[in-house]
């Protein structure tokens, strides 16, 4: 028998995923789903310890899939994994450094191509369980469609059965990795814990795992992106502070005995938010918060989360000098091989491979002090030039127009207004959608304009007004009906460019 569904509103189970019970069992796969995903296999793949490559899986899927898809369906039965298929291939790959250290490489686990498709048929299954139910924690924003580091960085930074288990104990149990390295492969040894690398369900499993680890923690905030974790909470003073956190972190410390994980105290930190002024008052910024083994954790000044540096008053400073640490000597280089690149080429890099670097997360630091926003400004002025080998007399919009690319501010203003529209589609996590409601109907606009409108926070402190939950629907209100109603994302992308390329005006042209 059927259980009712826990939220009134949501949408029936669709044809593809029929049925989904609160009981999790497995479905039987059809063998059409098994060749879409052979066909989906990127040629690149390298082969697992099977020696068999993606590309002859990919040519050879529609004769394949049928006995591919009773292989599968048998593992489901049984509860039992080949275990070939839980064997990886662990190839060791040179990051940077002395070569002679073992520390300077990244072991890559490769395995079995067979058996990431049987892995991506559970994990559809359990996905859509999971996400029908409600069951995962909102949040949890790692390996979830419509989530993302962006998001959680948002987020933060706005907050400053018994046959089935069979089949996972046996997914989990009995694997084994050895080392291959120029054509040298060592001994296998058993993996005895942690999530299985390079497998597609380990991340899903994992995020399951510590799913709860935020009723835990039930006087302050907690936000998980996969394993990095968040806990953050505000008082009136440090004293009160400190006693708040040394409570939640034991707590925390309880949860993670109990479920036979390891804290690895040298990358947990603790750090102090605040405006300048009110963190120049304190004799001593430091926060106190002690560890079960006595010891103390680290008070840091900025710290790298999700990608994105972030310091004690949220400025961006640190995030973006890093940027241009790391993008200008990139550019050096660039420059001295010029003449071996083509204008296409040169065009192609910046795009690819430099500006990615800039793009990521400007929705998130666009509220730094425009000081620091111009030395963006500046770095992506030098991108413009290597691409067009112009000179330093030629002006930025000159540039900008000859490459058909917009400033870096129109960028933001398409990514932040792009978030807005996503939200109003119902494609945003709920913890930003909460931030950006409709507006309250007022005497002022017409009910169909509206409905486009997105509230704005009656907030006093000019630090408030700089959180994405302030900006996003202030940028939003103010753009021309015409772009709010755009019918989709690529519509109002088109549309919001041309706009801002039209209301761009030039200072230096009298």
């Amino acid at each position: 028998m059927q259980s009712e569904r826990p939220h009134a509103g949501q949408a029936p189970p669709t044809v593809q995923s029929p049925c989904i019970r609160q009981e999790f069992s497995f479905r039987p796969v059809p063998a059409s789903v098994v060749t879409k995903l052979l066909r989906k296999q990127k040629m690149k793949y390298q082969s697992g310890p099977d020696q068999i490559p993606a590309m002859l899986l990919k040519i050879s899927a529609p004769a394949i899939a049928n006995p591919v898809a009773t292989l599968i369906n048998e593992s489901l039965a049984t509860g039992y994994i080949p275990k070939l298929w839980k064997t990886a291939r662990v190839v060791p790959i040179h990051k940077s450094g002395d070569s002679t250290l073992v520390s300077n490489y990244c072991p890559i686990s490769l395995l079995p191509v067979l058996s990431k498709v049987l892995e991506k048929c559970i994990y559809t299954q359990l996905r859509d369980y999971y996400q029908y139910w409600n069951y995962l924690t909102p949040d949890q924003s790692g390996f979830r469609p419509n989530h993302s580091t962006t998001t959680a960085l948002l987020k933060v930074c706005n907050d400053i059965q018994a046959g089935t288990l069979t089949w996972f104990q046996s997914y989990v149990s009995d694997r084994s990795q050895y080392v291959s390295i120029s054509g040298s492969s060592s001994l296998p040894l058993p993996v005895t814990c942690g999530v299985p690398q390079g497998s597609i369900l380990g991340p899903l499993l994992f995020t399951i795992f510590i799913n709860d680890l935020p009723n835990v923690c039930k006087a302050s905030t907690v936000h998980m992106y996969a394993d990095d974790t968040v806990i953050y909470t505000s008082k009136p003073n440090l004293p009160q502070l400190e006693a708040m956190l040394q409570e939640q972190f034991t707590e925390v410390e309880k949860w993670i005995k109990h479920n036979k994980l390891f804290l690895n105290t040298d990358k947990t930190v603790t750090m102090l938010f605040g405006t300048a002024p009110k963190l120049h008052k304190l004799q001593n910024p430091h926060l106190c918060v002690e560890t079960k083994s006595n010891g103390t954790l680290t008070t840091v000044t900025s710290l790298k989360y999700l990608g994105m540096w972030l310091d004690t008053n949220l400025s961006f400073g640190p995030h973006i000098e890093k940027l241009a640490s790391k993008l200008y000597p990139k550019l050096g280089a660039l420059y001295r091989n010029k003449s071996c690149l083509s204008p296409a080429v040169r065009k192609q890099i910046v795009q690819q491979m430099l500006m990615p670097a800039i793009n990521y997360g400007d929705v998130v630091y666009a509220a730094a002090p425009q000081t620091h926003l111009q030395k963006l400004t500046t770095l992506y002025s030098s991108f413009c030039r290597f691409a067009l080998q112009c000179n330093y007399m030629t002006h930025d919009c000159d540039m900008l127009k000859e490459l058909n690319w917009p400033s870096l501010e129109s960028k933001r203003t398409l990514h932040l207004s792009s978030l807005v529209f996503k939200s109003i589609s119902g494609k945003l996590p709920p913890y930003l959608n909460r931030l950006l409601p409709p507006a309250a109907p007022s005497s002022y606009n017409h009910r169909s304009r509206t409905s486009t409108l997105r509230a704005i926070p009656q907030y006093k402190k000019t630090v408030a007004r700089s959180s994405f939950s302030y900006r996003a629907p202030q940028l939003w209100n103010n753009l021309p009906d015409t772009i709010k109603s755009s019918p989709s994302l690529k519509s109002l992308k088109s549309s919001l460019l041309t706009y801002l390329n039209t209301e761009c005006t030039c200072k230096h042209v009298t």
